[in-house]
């Protein structure tokens, strides 16, 4: 019986595995094609490697500056969002007040509400404090859109953290924000990688505020620049498919080296005691 197991869940990890695959593979080939050989419907390797295409999609499109604008608002939204949302969860966590439970349930919301029904409400505030079509702006929103997320999932880590480790920093002469530094953070790193992850990860592949609440080339995001090319330069396929695999391969490599840390957070996460 465990080995008829063991082979079905082989059986539907691979599957699982090459849905996943296929497709990013698929492309990769396709940003090494010819325009005539993506047309023709070939799904074999292609026959050369035209690294053109990735030279003509830095041509067509400003990929250099949107790399850029993608790596500062990701990388500060991510540090940011860890930052408030760690305290926020600790605070949450270790301390009775009356506004826990309001505080909770504003982290609770942040969950449900669409994302399409803060665009009007984010424009006209980003618009009034003279954030739109800036980074900074899009950090303060990308922080704050991932919040939720984060704030739960240091949550869920932090209740697993015996007390007792903390108790023991008191009785030495730590302070509450000492003790949350030097005890509680180097415990949650599991999570801070969980949550960086997942911050990160919404960061740079976020499409709709970005296009949405900046207005010039020099002030847009990566993903932006897929639209870039399927409103200007669509019959370029290869050239396109080169843009989106320079988009995805960050995404992919930041989750391979924080792979074990992640699933450790997740798991150490779904667990109280």
């Amino acid at each position: 019986m465990k080995t008829v197991r063991k082979v079905l869940a082989f059986i539907f990890l691979s599957f699982i595995c090459i849905i996943s695959l296929v497709p990013f593979i698929w492309v990769m080939f396709s940003s090494f094609k010819t325009n005539s050989e993506i047309l023709s419907g070939t799904v074999g390797l292609p026959t050369g490697f035209h690294i053109s295409n990735y030279v003509t999609a830095f041509k067509l499109a400003p990929i250099g500056t949107f790399y850029i604008n993608s790596i500062l608002v990701a990388l500060f939204a991510t540090v940011l969002n860890l930052i408030i949302c760690s305290l926020a969860a600790y605070v949450v966590v270790r301390c009775q007040f009356k506004a826990k439970g309001i505080i909770t349930l504003m982290f609770s919301l942040g969950l449900i509400i669409p994302g399409a029904a803060l665009i009007q409400p984010l424009y006209t505030i980003l618009s009034g404090a003279h954030l739109y079509n800036t980074l900074s702006g899009l950090v303060l929103v990308y922080t704050a859109l991932g919040m939720p997320t984060t704030f739960y999932v240091m949550v869920s880590y932090i209740k697993t953290i015996p007390y007792s480790l903390e108790e023991a920093a008191y009785i030495d002469g730590s302070g509450f924000v000492r003790t949350f530094l030097q005890v509680v953070l180097p415990i949650t790193r599991p999570a801070f990688a969980t949550a960086g992850v997942i911050q990160f990860l919404f960061a740079w592949n976020e499409f709709q505020f970005a296009l949405t609440l900046t207005g010039e080339t020099g002030k847009r995001t990566l993903p932006i620049a897929l639209y870039y090319f399927k409103s200007a330069f669509a019959s370029d396929y290869g050239a396109m498919f080169a843009a989106t695999v320079v988009v995805a391969i960050p995404s992919i490599i930041t989750f391979i080296i924080l792979q074990k840390q992640v699933v450790a957070g997740l798991a150490a996460g779904s667990v109280k005691g």
